[in-house]
C-alpha cells in the first residue's frame, strides 16, 4: 500500500485517467441481463463508488473514459470463440448499439468532456480498442481501473494497461463480481500483484483541488 504522498504524487490530475469498465445499463442498470452482478455491483456500493470517483474526476480535471461493450442487431463481428460470447447471445437483454442497455448507468453521470469508447469484440477494454491510442494522446501515466466484472473485464483491463506501460490504479471497493467473495479474492492473489490497490476514499483524498488538462 503506498503512502498518501506517493498516492498524491501517482494520481496527478494531468497524467492520471479514470477508466470505467462496463458501468452499462444493460448490465448494472435494474433491467441487467446479468442480474446477479448488477445486483451485487448495487449492494456492494461499488457503482455507486464508481460515481463517485467520476464526480470527483470531474472536478479535478481528471480526464474520464467509459468502456462499453456492445454488439451490433445483426452480431457481425462478434466475438463467438468462447462459452462467455455464446452465452450471451441468449440473454434476455442484448448489448445492442444504439440501445439504452449500452447508456452508462446511474448514478454515474457523463459529462462532455468524457470519452466514450465502444467495442464490438474481445473481453478487454483496452487490447483491439482505441483505449491505448487515446490514453497515449492523453498523456496518462495512471490508469485508475473501476467497474465490473472482477471475473473477467477488470483483470483484463489491468493486465493490458500494465504490459502497455500504465500504472494501473484498482480501487478495490469501486470494482465487483460474482459470486460476492470472489473479488476480494481476485485482488488479493493477483490483482494486488501487478496493480496499486487502494480505496476509493484514499483516491478522493488525493485527487486535490480543481484544475484543468492544459
Amino acid at each position: 500500500m503506498p503512502s498518501y504522498e506517493q498516492l498524491s504524487e501517482l494520481l496527478d490530475p494531468a497524467s492520471t485517467v479514470l477508466l470505467t469498465v462496463e458501468c452499462q445499463q444493460g448490465v448494472v442498470g435494474t433491467d441487467s441481463a446479468l442480474p446477479e452482478l448488477a445486483r451485487e455491483a448495487r449492494s456492494s456500493g461499488a457503482l455507486r463508488n464508481v460515481a463517485r470517483l467520476v464526480a470527483a474526476a470531474h472536478e479535478t480535471g481528471v480526464q474520464v473514459v467509459h468502456a462499453i461493450a456492445e454488439r451490433r442487431p445483426d452480431g457481425r463481428g462478434a466475438s463467438r470463440n468462447a462459452r462467455l460470447f455464446r452465452a450471451a447471445e441468449r440473454l434476455p437483454v442484448q448489448q445492442l448499439s444504439g440501445s439504452t442497455a449500452v447508456r452508462v448507468a446511474a448514478p454515474i453521470e457523463v459529462a462532455e468532456e468524457d470519452v466514450v469508447v465502444r467495442r464490438l469484440h474481445g473481453l478487454s477494454p483496452i487490447h483491439g480498442t482505441d483505449v491505448d491510442a487515446l490514453l497515449r494522446n492523453l498523456g496518462c501515466r495512471a490508469l485508475i481501473v473501476t467497474g465490473v466484472s472482477a471475473n473477467v473485464a477488470i483483470p483484463n483491463a489491468v493486465f493490458d494497461a500494465v504490459n502497455l506501460g500504465y500504472t494501473a490504479v484498482v480501487p478495490a471497493d469501486a470494482i465487483a463480481g460474482v459470486p460476492a467473495d470472489y473479488t476480494p479474492a481476485m485482488i488479493r492473489h493477483t490483482l494486488a500483484l501487478v496493480a496499486t490497490v487502494v480505496t476509493t476514499d484514499e483516491v478522493l483524498g488525493c485527487l486535490g483541488r480543481p484544475r484543468g488538462r492544459g
